[in-house]
């Protein structure tokens, strides 16, 4: 007599994603891992430097071209009025 086997479909799209998240999670590790040696390296005075510094290891500095010529995509201060079609009053200084 033959053993029978059943073939197992393997799901690959399920594999991928379950690979994606171990090469995500072991590049934020070594991410982490690098802020924490560069804090204890640089002598940070208190826990909460070494936490924020740790937090925002993730952040990229902006580089030249992406700060020139972009258009703003947030403004600074989105509840202040535009200054557009509102003039700023001159100010006198003998009115003060």
């Amino acid at each position: 007599m033959m053993a029978s086997f059943e073939r197992e479909v393997i799901d690959f799209s399920a594999l991928e994603r379950e690979l994606r998240g171990a090469i995500e999670s072991e590049q934020r590790y070594k991410r982490e891992n690098e802020a924490k040696l560069r804090a204890v390296s640089q002598r940070v005075s208190s826990y909460s430097q070494f936490r924020d510094l740790v937090l925002t290891c993730h952040l990229k500095p902006l580089e030249k071209k992406d700060k020139e010529g972009a258009p703003r995509k947030q403004p600074w201060n989105p509840v202040a009025p535009s200054n557009k079609g509102c003039p700023i009053a001159p100010s006198n200084e003998e009115d003060l």
